[in-house]
C-alpha cells in the first residue's frame, strides 16, 4: 500500500469494504475525533498507545506518542474551534499517524531558537519520524509521520 496515494482516514462504509481486501498481518486503519479541549492532546496520546498496543506494536511507540502529542497541540493551537481527527495506519513495514483539521495556514519546521517558548513540535517530529509531511484535504489540513517499522514487530502485529 502507497500512503502517500491512499486515503487513511475512511468513512464507516469504507472501512468495512476494506476490510476483505487488506493485506494479511496488517490491521485495519484506525481513527478518533477529539474536540477542541486541552484534553483532547492526553486522549490523542492513550488512543495511540492503545491502538498500538492492540496491534502488538511496541516498536518506535515513545517516537509515535510524541509526535501526535506535538501533532494533536499544533492542531488544538491553530485550527480554531472544529477539533481535529487522528489516524494510525499499518503497511508493509511502516507505520503512518495522520492529524487532520480545518485550519488555514501549512505548518512549517522552524529552527527553535534558545530563547523561544515555541516552534519546537514539528523539529520534534521531522527528528522522531523517518519522514513527515503537510497535504490539503479539501478544506482539511492533514499533517503525517511515518516511522519505520522492524520485521520483528511486524510479525507480531494481530490483523484486528
Amino acid at each position: 500500500m502507497d500512503f502517500h496515494s491512499t486515503k487513511l482516514l475512511l468513512t464507516e462504509t469504507e472501512i468495512v469494504m476494506a476490510s476483505a481486501a487488506h493485506a494479511p498481518r496488517q490491521p485495519l486503519p484506525r481513527q478518533q475525533a477529539f474536540d477542541d479541549d486541552p484534553v483532547a492532546v492526553p486522549a490523542a496520546r492513550k488512543f495511540t498507545t492503545d491502538t498500538l498496543s492492540e496491534w502488538s506494536i511496541a516498536d518506535r511507540i515513545d517516537d509515535v506518542e510524541l509526535c501526535v502529542s506535538e501533532l494533536a497541540t499544533n492542531a488544538l493551537v491553530h485550527s480554531g474551534a472544529d477539533g481535529f481527527l487522528v489516524g494510525l495506519a499499518v503497511a508493509d513495514d511502516r507505520l503512518r499517524l495522520e492529524v487532520r483539521d480545518v485550519g488555514s495556514g501549512l505548518p512549517e519546521q522552524q529552527s527553535p531558537g534558545a530563547d523561544r517558548a515555541t516552534g519546537r513540535g514539528l523539529f520534534l517530529v521531522a527528528e522522531c519520524a523517518d519522514g513527515w509531511g503537510v497535504e490539503r484535504d479539501g478544506q482539511r489540513k492533514v499533517v503525517w509521520a511515518e516511522f519505520k517499522l522492524g520485521s520483528a514487530c511486524l510479525a507480531e502485529v494481530k490483523p484486528w
